[in-house]
């Protein structure tokens, strides 16, 4: 049996980056506070703390705390339950997301969950099942459609991506038409080094594999805005760029050949229960945006 007193001060050392500002949280006194994670330290038999500014987790104290907050929501879904109210502190769940779903259709469903705080962890759809399989979130927004081992996983629907450039970007850089030699020189927008999303559309686009030209521009709206200045053509949410087409502030590219990206919600099976009503409001804000899958 962990001991609830030193999970709690792990959790308060990894929050507040600090033994002291953790010190004052719990109304102990640092050294306390350092007794108690000396203990747990032993009892685990593996450090779990990076004594740096701020002071950070090692894999195992990850995995610890993930625990911790496990807990917590597991206490405050029997709470709830019994009848008994919310716990004093709402529990922190932390949970990975894409950043273009982050842009455009997740605030909605976290923000109608006032008894939860929200630890967000921005990565790629591709990638964030990785997260989940190592413990280091409780839930994901992936693109993996195989339920991880000990998660539930959700059918979300597909974000529909489409390559939009300004008017004048398109007329200069492809004025025969997007053919594979315009994509070989024509600046490509993309968000970081695992986005293949520009890629993948250019080798569905021309059969071939092509190396895109690119500015590195890791934020979403930022993407849309150097779009629609002409820094470069990129793959954009159509939630976000919807309205810029209408209004002739950029153009699709190939009108008919959108890029859809299935989406899916995995959430750990032990705590799948107690965050019920936040997977509904996932799936609702989802419907509400996202494209059947086909």
């Amino acid at each position: 049996m962990i001991d609830a007193a030193q999970l709690l001060t792990l959790t308060a050392i990894l929050d507040t980056g600090s033994f002291e500002a953790a010190a004052a949280r719990l109304g102990i006194t640092p050294s306390a506070v350092s007794q108690r994670l000396k203990a747990l330290e032993e009892r685990m038999g593996t450090a779990l703390i990076i004594r740096e500014q701020p002071a950070r987790a090692t894999d195992a104290g990850t995995r610890l705390a993930r625990h911790a907050a496990d807990i917590r929501l597991l206490e405050q879904a029997l709470t709830t339950d019994l009848g008994a109210g919310l716990t004093a502190e709402r529990p922190t769940l932390r949970i990975a997301v894409n950043a273009d779903s982050l842009a455009s259709w997740v605030l909605p469903a976290l923000a109608a969950m006032s008894d939860l705080l929200f630890d967000l962890v921005i990565d790629d759809q591709d990638h964030s099942a990785d997260l989940l399989r190592r413990g280091e979130v409780q839930a994901a927004v992936t693109a993996h459609a195989a339920a991880v081992t000990g998660c539930d996983c959700h059918d979300l629907g597909a974000l529909r991506y489409i390559a939009t450039a300004s008017p004048g970007f398109a007329a200069r850089w492809f004025p025969d038409g997007i053919t594979a030699e315009h994509l070989a020189h024509a600046p490509a927008l993309t968000f970081n080094r695992k986005d293949r999303l520009q890629r993948d559309w250019a080798a569905n686009l021309t059969g071939k594999r092509i190396v895109l030209p690119s500015h590195y521009l890791a934020s979403s709206q930022g993407f849309v805005e150097a779009a629609r200045l002409g820094l470069g053509w990129g793959m954009n949410p159509e939630p976000l760029v919807h309205d810029d087409i209408e209004s002739g502030h950029l153009v699709a590219l190939v009108p008919d050949r959108p890029l859809d990206t299935p989406l899916y919600w995995q959430v750990n099976r032990l705590t799948a229960r107690a965050l019920a009503p936040l997977t509904a409001a996932i799936r609702m804000a989802a419907k509400s945006c996202l494209r059947p899958v086909a």
